[in-house]
């Protein structure tokens, strides 16, 4: 009898044996639908000896009902889910899961039926109805997408559809993309350039794992370098996937490659529409997607031929995913490139200190691009000691900042404000009674956004309006705003310099790529003056006139407990930095501080990266910290908080007691109610030779917890809140 141990996407059932029947044939990695009691499963074969389960008779196998039209999940794919889930504790039916497109998309391709606005203006319409036409110009997608765009209901779009508003057009799912062409514009490298471009050429050429770290100050032309690897990768009919660490660096990126390429890339993210993530996946799995870019989770889907892997910005955090699987998608792209045999770089001006050290061990290949292409000279940055050179009261900006700014605008040159804080202030209270809005989801206070007019929680999306009056003592025109955030510091420029076209950038207020690219093409064409966002601006933009950077407040990622804080102040100030001065023209940083003895302004000021991450390692070192130590934490989490304390103390009380480990905990997390959910955390140091998943699958195993208690495991963790 022909029987196959299956891995099926169940949360509670992993693993199912079945019988295959005759006249069916199947392969290691196939998707199939199985039975399970009455209903029916979706499921991968999997070698036998790699999975775990309860042997059953034959005379009990139930028959496999159908293998689906979709190549196998390939054998290097498999072995990466595997090891994801062994090195991150995850379950392996969750990791398998990543690697799925659309259900859709598993049967086959054909035709879909999407909507868009015929053009016709009636004489009169509903407010609804005209609120989707406005929210609606350009779009194309199905009904379902459509009122999500413009937050109406399915219904109202229905009645558009008879009422000629909307018109129906038919999409071919399966219609091939652009073929890009290698040698459609060929760029002049630097010889700096060639030479790191040369030895990725030959990395994809030769074939074999190989992992690079592409090290180059901001506006050295990384992306040029490895767009040769790009080029020869399509040259020999390889697939290629380049990582973005957010998608909002998507436009700028398409842009940059459809220049060199002459065709836009396969996209690959979150904002997808549900027949373009189906046609992107099928032309994956068939090998006919040249070029995919996306975000974290395109790194699981099924390549038909990989043949190199590029991470962009490779030291951003949002690499790390911190719920469901909770992976750091840099690290296990340079795994996946490992099964697959093929090169992978990793790119940045701010290497991540374990790619820096996995770079010295030799590991890793590091190849330098020190100089900035073209001549370009790197910014003058200086310090600005906010205890001598105050700003104003009731500002934000100091004297000689304001000063500057004056100056760039005579100049019509463009300057940016960065603060990493959204929205107008952090912390909204009332000036007679003390009240403060808090979200009644999180411990965490609500943020003014005044250009909504609206308090939102930027942990669980809580939102209301602001009221014209304090809710517990119930004056009115008594709430006031404490501290800054973006919109207020673009008030503060309005009022300094009410001439000056000023554009606030971030995550609110460029949510979609034409809004994105809105704002580029506004700021290359010169109808912006100053920009003031957050880190969203800090990578992957090029405005040959920006000649001033402005950083409001470089303490801020400084506070708290996160013992990657001062790199990540280092990574952000020197990427916005970098957006200075990148034409002819030269660049100034101005820094604003109150702690300019702080050993990441000291460095920031001398441009001494070197010196910052040789103080930074040794203090890892002398801390058991990564990389020269690991980190894990559990999360207990549950709607009741009685409920989550009982058994984050459950876990607690049954700690392993080993030499090369150290628990703390469990305590509140910082962030102790988050989306509803009260939450506890342990904090397991230990050394690198301690066998640390097995430590932590053996110690949670044996536990038992209420169905209502959620108990996640971080590994190499990057969130401590």
């Amino acid at each position: 009898m022909n029987r196959v141990r299956i891995l099926v996407f169940n949360p509670v059932l992993n693993v199912l044996d079945y019988r295959v029947p005759e006249g069916m044939t199947t392969q290691f990695g196939a998707l199939v639908v199985a039975p399970l009691g009455p209903r029916q499963v979706l499921g991968i074969v999997w070698e036998p000896d790699r999975l775990e389960g309860e042997a059953v008779a034959d005379s009990r196998l139930r028959p496999i009902l159908e293998v689906l039209p979709v190549p196998p999940v390939p054998a290097p794919l498999r072995r990466l889910i595997e090891w994801t889930a062994d090195y991150y504790c995850a379950p392996l039916n969750s990791v398998a899961r990543m690697m799925l497109g659309p259900m859709a998309a598993l049967r086959g391709g054909g035709t879909a039926t999407e909507y868009r606005l015929t053009g016709v203006k009636p004489a009169r319409l509903t407010p609804q109805r005209a609120a989707a036409m406005d929210a609606l110009q350009g779009e194309q997608a199905s009904i379902r997408e459509l009122a999500e765009l413009a937050s109406v209901s399915d219904g109202v779009l229905r009645g558009m559809v008879s009422a000629g508003l909307l018109e129906a057009v038919t999409v071919d799912l399966d219609r091939p993309y652009p073929r890009a062409n290698p040698k459609h514009a060929a760029p002049d490298l630097s010889a700096e350039q060639a030479a790191a471009a040369d030895i990725f050429v030959a990395a994809v050429r030769d074939g074999g794992f190989q992992p690079f770290l592409l090290d180059g100050v901001t506006g050295s032309g990384k992306t040029e370098c490895y767009f040769e690897a790009v080029a020869e990768a399509l040259n020999t009919g390889k697939q290629v996937l380049v990582l973005l660490p957010e998608i909002a660096l998507t436009e700028n990126f398409l842009r940059r490659f459809e220049a060199r390429f002459g065709a836009a890339p396969v996209l690959w993210h979150s904002g997808l529409k549900q027949s373009e993530r189906r046609r992107a996946w099928r032309a994956i799995v068939a090998g006919q997607a040249q070029v995919v870019v996306g975000a974290r989770s395109a790194l699981f889907l099924p390549y038909a031929r990989l043949g190199l892997v590029v991470v962009d910005e490779a030291h951003e955090v949002s690499f790390k995913q911190d719920d469901g699987v909770r992976y750091n998608a840099r690290d296990v792209a340079v795994i996946r490139a490992r099964f697959e045999g093929i090169p992978v770089i990793l790119a940045s001006a701010t290497p991540a200190l374990e790619s820096l050290q996995l770079a010295e061990s030799g590991v890793y290949k590091k190849i330098d691009l020190p100089n900035r292409f073209g001549g370009a000279q790197l910014p003058d940055i200086q310090i600005v000691d906010l205890r001598t050179e105050a700003p104003e009261r009731g500002r934000w900006l100091s004297p000689r900042l304001v000063k500057e700014l004056k100056l760039r605008l005579e100049r019509g040159e463009q300057s940016l404000l960065f603060l990493n804080r959204r929205g107008y202030a952090p912390l909204t209270l009332c000036r007679h009674c003390g009240y403060r809005f808090q979200c009644p989801n999180c411990t965490a206070w609500l943020v003014e956004h005044r250009l909504s007019r609206r308090l939102a929680c930027h942990h669980c999306g809580h939102e209301v309006p602001v009221p014209d009056a304090c809710p517990e003592c119930h004056a009115p025109d008594c709430l006031v705003a404490c501290g800054p955030g973006v919109e207020r510091i673009a008030d503060e420029v309005a009022e300094i310099m009410p001439e000056a076209r000023v554009a606030i950038v971030t995550s609110d207020t460029l949510n979609t790529p034409e809004k994105i690219g809105e704002f580029v093409a506004a700021a290359e064409e010169k109808l912006i003056d100053v920009i003031v966002g957050t880190q969203l601006v800090t990578k992957g933009y090029h405005f040959p006139e920006l000649t001033l950077v402005g950083v409001v407040d470089a303490d801020l990622g400084l506070e708290g407990g996160d013992l990657r804080a001062a790199e990540r102040t280092y990574q952000q100030v020197a990427q916005v930095a970098g957006r200075a001065g990148r034409g002819e023209k030269p660049g100034e940083v101005l820094i604003q501080t109150r702690h300019p003895q702080a050993a990441v302004i000291v460095a920031l000021a001398a441009g001494d990266r070197d010196a910052f991450y040789a103080a930074e390692a040794e203090s890892r070192r002398d801390a058991g910290a990564p990389p020269f130590g690991r980190w894990a934490a559990i999360i207990v989490s549950s709607e009741d908080e009685a409920e989550a304390r009982d058994a984050a103390r459950a876990i607690g009380g049954t700690r392993p007691n080993l030499p090369d480990v150290m628990i703390l905990g469990p305590a509140p997390a910082p962030l102790s109610l988050l989306r509803g959910r009260y939450r506890y955390r342990l904090l397991i140091n230990a050394r690198r030779s301690a066998q640390l998943q097995d430590i932590i699958r053996q110690w949670l195993g044996g536990l038992k917890f209420p169905q209502g208690v959620r108990v996640g495991v971080d590994i190499d963790p990057y969130s401590f809140v």
